[in-house]
């Protein structure tokens, strides 16, 4: 398994990949002869991602509690609209199916939807087009399913966070993509443990890093 932290440098490079073409592309050459991408107002995205929590232990009953969740392979979709040919709002789709573990015993598995809309600043250099955004996630809890001889967690408070994007589309013809896209969501959820009705805080913050098709229009 890759480890947890090696995704932690991927928005890093993203962004400094970002910076150093942003420098070093003259914006001139953003035309509609060399910028298969002038005029797009509308991008769908298909994406396979990897939801990779980073928790951090919330409290139990005023202790520290070892939540924790395990990590969830899914397909998403998104939609992109462009105000112009640098600016664009996406709204991101996925639902998010995870494990919830208490000192590494599952108590829960619980469903996630976890919509996140940012607010992004594309570069198109040609073909390749790498981005970079901010923006808000709402994460509601859609089912959870409780382990009670274990004393699982049955009730979920829905929660907002803070998101920051980075990623790249490059041109396969005139209206299809391929997308590489990494988030950080900082996410929060509060619970209750079936075990005694004990409140529980964590921090779930997760990584996530997707692939994908574009079709752009």
């Amino acid at each position: 398994m890759v480890p947890k932290h090696l995704f932690t440098v991927l928005p890093a490079i993203a962004f400094a990949l970002f910076c150093t073409t942003a420098i070093t592309s003259p914006v001139a050459a953003d035309t509609s002869a060399t910028n298969p991408w002038a005029g797009t107002k509308w991008l769908i995205r298909g994406r396979l991602i990897n939801v990779i929590p980073d928790e951090s232990n919330g409290l139990l009953g005023g202790a520290p509690a070892a939540l924790s969740a395990d990590d969830a392979i899914m397909p998403e979709l998104d939609f992109t609209y462009f105000f112009n040919d640098n600016i664009a709002a996406e709204l991101i789709l996925a639902v998010s199916p995870h494990d919830v573990k208490l000192g590494g015993a599952v108590i829960s598995e619980v469903l996630l939807l976890p919509p996140t809309l940012t607010i992004q600043y594309h570069h198109p250099m040609g073909a390749f087009k790498p981005y970079v955004g901010a923006g808000l996630n709402y994460t509601a809890i859609i089912s959870s399913d409780p382990t009670p001889a274990i004393g699982g967690v049955d009730d979920w408070d829905n929660g907002f966070g803070f998101a920051l994007q980075a990623g790249f589309d490059y041109a396969i013809d005139d209206e299809w993509s391929f997308n590489m896209d990494v988030k950080k969501l900082w996410l929060n959820v509060d619970a209750t443990v079936t075990a005694g009705a004990i409140p529980a805080s964590v921090d779930l913050d997760p990584w996530i890093v997707g692939a994908g098709l574009g079709y752009r229009f």
